[in-house]
C-alpha cells in the first residue's frame, strides 16, 4: 500500500489593518487545516515568531507591505525552516521604487534611465543636463498611490520648484518615456507565465495612466515583446506570482519596466489561479497545475464582473477533446507555467545608503519604516479638514484606494470628522477606529 504523501503545514501571513491578498477560498481542496498568523505591528516580532513555531508552520503565504519589510527580514532569519511565499528576497521590489530600479540594474532588465541620490548637488547637476521630460516620484512604497506622488517636469526650473516643495528623499527621477498610444501595460504572471495583461490609458487632459484618475483599460493587442520582458523580470525575481507595469517607447517600440512587485491589485479569479499554482507547488504535483491559455484575458475582459465572480469557482485545466481521434490545440506563444527557483540572500541588490545617520533622516526613508510610521502617528495628531494624502499614507495599514477616497471626501467637504468615515467604509470599522487615534477629536 502506497504511503500517503505528507503535505507541509501552511499558514496565511496577515497584518492588522492591511487588506488580505489571500483567503481560504483561494485554496479550495487543500485537505489540511490552513493556519493564520497575524502580525500586530510595533513590538510584536518575538510573539509572532513564537506563534509560527507553536503552530508548526512550514510555509507562510502572503505579501509583506513596505512598512514591515525590514522587520520581516529579521523575522525570516529567526525562522530558517519556514518558507515564505513569496520569499523575502522576491519581495525586495515591494519596498520602494528605488528597489525596483536596483533590481532592474542587477539583472539587466530594461528600465528608464534613472537617478537615485540623497545628494542635492548631484541632483542639481543632473537636472541641468538631463533629457526632459523627467518623471519624479516619491520612492517609498511599491505603489504610486493613484499617481499623487508621481510628477512630470518639462525643464530645470520646474524640477527645482517641485523638489523644493516636496522634499522627497531620496531624489528619484526617470527619463520620461514617450508612451505608445498614450498608455502603459500591466502584466500579471504566475509561475513566470503571463496570465492577464491590459493596456492602461490616461484620461482626458491627463498624462498618468491610472484608472483611479479617469484612465481606461483595454485587453486587446498586448505586444509579445512586453510579455517577454515581464517574464524576464519574473524569472529574475524567482516569483511565484508577479506583476509589471511596462511602457513602450512610441519612437523605438522598445519596452521598459516602470514598476514591478508581488503586491498588486488582482481579480478574484487570478487569486484562485495563484492558489491553485501554490497548491501544485507544495504538493509535488498532487494538485493539478492551472492551465491559462495565453491571451485568454482578451475574452475574459469582455465579461461582466458579476459573471467572473461566479466563474472563478470553475476549475481551469487543460482541455481534453471529447471526440474520437487526436488533434492539437496549440496555445499561443511559448510561455509555460513552471516551478520557481529557490531564493537566497545573494539575489538582493545592494541598496544605496543615505549619507546621514538613520535617526537624522526623514521618517519615510528610515530602515525600520514600521517604527517610523508608528512614531508619526503617536507624536502628531492630524486635523481631518486639512490632512494631506502623504499624511494619510503614513497611517499603519492604509491602502492606496482608501487614502485617495478619504482625500476626495475631505476635499469635497463631505466629511468633517474621521468618525464619519464609518458611513462610507462599512467593512473597515476596526481600521477606522485605529486610524482615528491619529486625529484631533
Amino acid at each position: 500500500m502506497q504511503k500517503k504523501q505528507k503535505l507541509p503545514k501552511v499558514g496565511f501571513l496577515y497584518l492588522d489593518y492591511v487588506l488580505r491578498f489571500f483567503d481560504y477560498s483561494n485554496f479550495k481542496g487543500w485537505p489540511d487545516k490552513i493556519e493564520a498568523v497575524t502580525y500586530h505591528w510595533k513590538n510584536d516580532k518575538e510573539r509572532f515568531i513564537k506563534e509560527v513555531k507553536q503552530k508548526k508552520i512550514d510555509v507562510l503565504v502572503g505579501n509583506i507591505p513596505a512598512t514591515a519589510y525590514e522587520t520581516f527580514k529579521e523575522i525570516a532569519k529567526e525562522l530558517p525552516h519556514v518558507r515564505f511565499i513569496p520569499s523575502i528576497e522576491t519581495q525586495f521590489c515591494n519596498k520602494s521604487k528605488e528597489n525596483v530600479t536596483l533590481f532592474c540594474e542587477k539583472y539587466n532588465i530594461q528600465a528608464p534611465k534613472t537617478i537615485i541620490t540623497y545628494d542635492e548637488k548631484e541632483a542639481d547637476e543632473h537636472f541641468k543636463g538631463c533629457h526632459y521630460p523627467q518623471i519624479i516620484k516619491r520612492s517609498y512604497g511599491p505603489s504610486n498611490y493613484g499617481g499623487y506622488f508621481v510628477h512630470k517636469v518639462d525643464n530645470y526650473k520646474e524640477a527645482k520648484a517641485l523638489l523644493a516643495e516636496k522634499k522627497y528623499k531620496p531624489i528619484y527621477s526617470q527619463d520620461g518615456i514617450p508612451l505608445k498610444d498614450s498608455g502603459d501595460i500591466r502584466v500579471m504572471l504566475i509561475g513566470h507565465k503571463p496570465i492577464c495583461a491590459f493596456w492602461r490609458y490616461s484620461g482626458d487632459g491627463e498624462w498618468i495612466t491610472n484608472t483611479s484618475q479617469g484612465g481606461s483599460m483595454s485587453y486587446e493587442n498586448v505586444p509579445m515583446s512586453v510579455l517577454e520582458l515581464a517574464v524576464k523580470a519574473s524569472k529574475a525575481a524567482k516569483a511565484e506570482y508577479w506583476a509589471c507595469d511596462i511602457a513602450i517607447d512610441e519612437n523605438t517600440d522598445e519596452p521598459y519596466i516602470l514598476e514591478c512587485a508581488t503586491a498588486f491589485a488582482a481579480f478574484p479569479y487570478v487569486r484562485d489561479w495563484i492558489g491553485q499554482y501554490i497548491m501544485w507547488d507544495l504538493s509535488g504535483g498532487k494538485f493539478r497545475l492551472p492551465h491559462i491559455p495565453l491571451f485568454s484575458w482578451e475574452e475574459l475582459g469582455k465579461m461582466d464582473a458579476s459573471v467572473l465572480r461566479t466563474l472563478r469557482h470553475l476549475y481551469f485545466a487543460k482541455y481534453e477533446p471529447s471526440a474520437d481521434g487526436a488533434y492539437w490545440l496549440a496555445d499561443k506563444g511559448n510561455f509555460g507555467m513552471e516551478q520557481t527557483d529557490e531564493s537566497n540572500p545573494s539575489d538582493v541588490p545592494a541598496s544605496i545608503e543615505p549619507p546621514l545617520k538613520e535617526e537624522n533622516l526623514p521618517d519615510m526613508v528610515k530602515g525600520e519604516s514600521e517604527t517610523a510610521s508608528s512614531k508619526i502617528s503617536e507624536t502628531k495628531l492630524y486635523n481631518v479638514e486639512d490632512v494631506s494624502l502623504t499624511e494619510l499614507m503614513t497611517l499603519q495599514g492604509m491602502e492606496e484606494d482608501i487614502a485617495v477616497n478619504i482625500k476626495e471626501l475631505v476635499d469635497t467637504k463631505e466629511i468633517s470628522s474621521f468618525k464619519k468615515l464609518s458611513e462610507y467604509f462599512t467593512d473597515s470599522k476596526e481600521k477606522i477606529e485605529h486610524w482615528a487615534k491619529s486625529f484631533i477629536k
